[in-house]
């Protein structure tokens, strides 16, 4: 029987949980997703269980399980840096140390103890092989196996791991080998999140939201980070000025001289933006893409490879990903879709697969591995009704035109909820487990943003576009099945607006023809839709287009502010209650909400979640 290797990440943000079967992907998911608890650290003991029960096996059934990063290596550079730095630092280490003392350090125990809990096994029964991989391998295994490139350039940025924050890596066949890497604490992704921590955001989950702030500021201080914070190098390797630092040993990302060279304190957690928020958004977005564009120059200069893969949570930047396709020398991009913590586990897996039982690397004839990143579960539509009638939630089936029956809502302005087939892998909502909207609607974006998804008014919405239509509205044609790269719309269909205002001014403007999905630069987060990938949401945007002429729908994570993307019927369920949605499609099951009982949405809206 082909060899099961099961990968977890943990302990630190987004576990998850991932099954391979001789290169196949069987299964992958967050625990986040059915603890519905945010960016849960915690032993992914909910998403192992899925991921098993998709592959039809038992714990004892598997070759191996693996873990995606190596704690005794994180140990040393704690504690390296802490000596360093002493006796600065001493408070973190205090905090810090006790936890690593009574669990990380001996994390192999904790996991065995977990996987014995998890199977109902007894302590002393034994476990498949237990095998650690590197964090930044575990990121390139990622990204470059399931990859549609038989050769590849790897890169990998991201905050830190064990010691290194940026890497990259040369993939052939089943073989990754490093090329160069930078340590911590010199991390592009540390120095993003320092900016989003002092504009107010939470750090590994406000990252997107400052990217999303960038285009309503200026540069302004993109001179003074080039100066002051960090050195630059024509290879694009670069060193922080650690003055104005305070994440290696202290409990905060930034100090007073951070705050001095910018104009005053940090932004508290939910303080209203200003002006200076904006520009210090636009300032490091500008630098983080200049340094990411001279490292691939670099790469693809030195090894003369035309294709790139990228993971790490950096890889997330849509929009620095779009200028590498726009103006570096590569070829072929590909992105993981989980790009962050969480897609680890997956390329850890894979690390084990080739390092450890010496796999064969098989073509996947051109497309990638990643099966849209639909890797999740899914439900059937007995267990959909069942539970609807158990809750006495009204609903009605809809027959062979119920793509075109959603597709009439949408265009009369109405929001829905739709919940199709297996759950998406990664942060980014695919089609599956979405919000959607009519992207030609002026107020869609407001009325998303305030009544539905409780978040900030500046955040843009991304579209989702017939793959053979994504020239007819935007800037480049390429495929972007995961929603990881900007394009810009296409002049013909921008609007003239007025240029002397400023910030969140802006916002109140008609950009396009599509003013719900077109950013205040005119960029936009594109999704392509393959109806060989997504069958179901394909028919569902070309039954749109018929009805108005347009290809694009807006699509944005099932979820309100402070919670994961649904994850089951009942948390699709329970959001749309409670929320502004108008319907929810689950599968061929309809909800309408005007029809639903008072005590239900009651009920539902007395559940809340921190603001993230």
């Amino acid at each position: 029987m082909a060899e099961q290797i099961l990968g977890i990440s943990a302990y630190y943000h987004d576990s998850a949980a991932a099954l391979i079967r001789r290169g196949q992907i069987v299964a992958a998911a967050q625990e986040e997703r059915f603890s519905r608890r945010k960016h849960d650290p915690d032993f992914p003991s909910a998403a192992i269980a899925y991921c098993l029960d998709q592959g039809r096996c038992d714990l004892q059934e598997l070759d191996a399980i693996i873990f995606y990063d190596k704690p005794l290596l994180k140990f040393e550079r704690l504690l390296e840096t802490y000596l360093a730095c002493a006796p600065r630092g001493v408070r973190s280490y205090i905090r810090a140390m006790p936890v690593w003392l009574k669990e990380k350090l001996f994390l192999k125990s904790m996991l065995r103890r977990e996987l014995h809990q998890l199977a109902g096994l007894d302590a002393s029964a034994s476990l498949p092989r237990l095998l650690f991989s590197e964090h930044h391998l575990s990121h390139a295994a990622s990204a470059f196996y399931p990859s549609p490139f038989e050769e590849a350039i790897v890169l990998c940025l991201d905050g830190v791991g064990e010691w290194a924050t940026s890497s990259a890596w040369i993939g052939k066949s089943g073989r990754l080998e490093p090329l160069w890497e930078i340590q911590f604490p010199h991390s592009l992704g540390l120095l993003y999140s320092a900016f989003t921590s002092f504009c107010g955001f939470r750090v590994n989950s406000g990252e997107y939201k400052l990217m999303g702030l960038a285009p309503y500021g200026w540069p302004k201080y993109a001179g003074l980070i080039r100066e002051k914070l960090i050195d630059i190098k024509k290879d694009g390797s670069f060193a922080l000025n650690m003055r104005y630092f305070n994440f290696a040993t202290g409990l905060t990302m930034t100090n007073d001289a951070f705050a001095e060279l910018f104009d005053g304190p940090a932004l508290a957690i939910g303080e209203a933006i200003t002006q200076r928020e904006m520009d210090l958004a636009r300032s490091i977005q500008v630098v983080t893409e200049d340094i990411i564009l001279l490292i691939v120059r670099h790469l693809a200069e030195r090894t003369m490879c035309r294709n790139l893969c990228l993971a790490g949570g950096v890889a997330l930047n849509c929009v620095a990903n779009g200028r590498i396709r726009d103006e570096s020398p590569f070829n072929e991009i590909w992105i993981q879709p989980a790009a962050g913590d969480a897609g680890g586990a997956l390329g850890a897996a894979y690390v084990a697969g080739y390092r450890y039982f010496e796999w064969d690397r098989t073509s996947t004839g051109g497309d990638d591995a990643m099966q849209g990143a639909y890797l999740g579960p899914d439900y059937s539509e007995d267990e959909v009704c069942g539970y609807l009638q158990q809750a006495g939630l009204p609903y009605e089936l809809l027959g062979d035109d119920a793509d075109r029956l959603v597709a009439e809502e949408l265009a009369a302005g109405r929001v829905v909820g739709w919940f199709q087939g297996r759950m998406e892998f990664g942060p980014r909502a695919l089609g599956n487990r979405s919000i959607l909207g009519d992207p030609r609607n002026s107020s869609m974006q407001t009325k998303m943003n305030l009544k539905i998804k409780n978040r900030e008014s500046f955040r843009p919405f991304a579209p989702a576009v017939l793959e053979e239509d994504a020239g007819v509205y935007f800037e480049s044609a390429d495929p972007s099945p995961y929603m990881l790269l900007v394009s810009h719309i296409r002049p013909e269909l921008r609007k003239e607006v007025e240029t002397d205002l400023f910030g969140i001014e802006n916002l109140k403007q008609q950009r396009s023809t599509l003013p719900a999905i077109t950013h205040v630069d005119y960029s936009a987060r594109v999704q392509t839709v393959s109806a060989a990938t997504n069958q179901r949401f394909h028919s569902l945007i070309s039954e749109f287009k018929a009805l108005t002429g347009c290809g694009v729908l807006i699509n944005t994570s099932f979820n309100v502010r402070g919670e994961p993307p649904v994850g089951s019927p009942a948390d699709a369920i329970r959001c749309f209650l409670a929320t502004d949605m108008d319907s929810l499609v689950i599968g061929r099951v309809r909800l309408q909400k005007d029809g639903q009982p008072a005590e239900a949405i009651s009920a539902a809206r007395q559940v809340s979640f921190d603001p993230d």
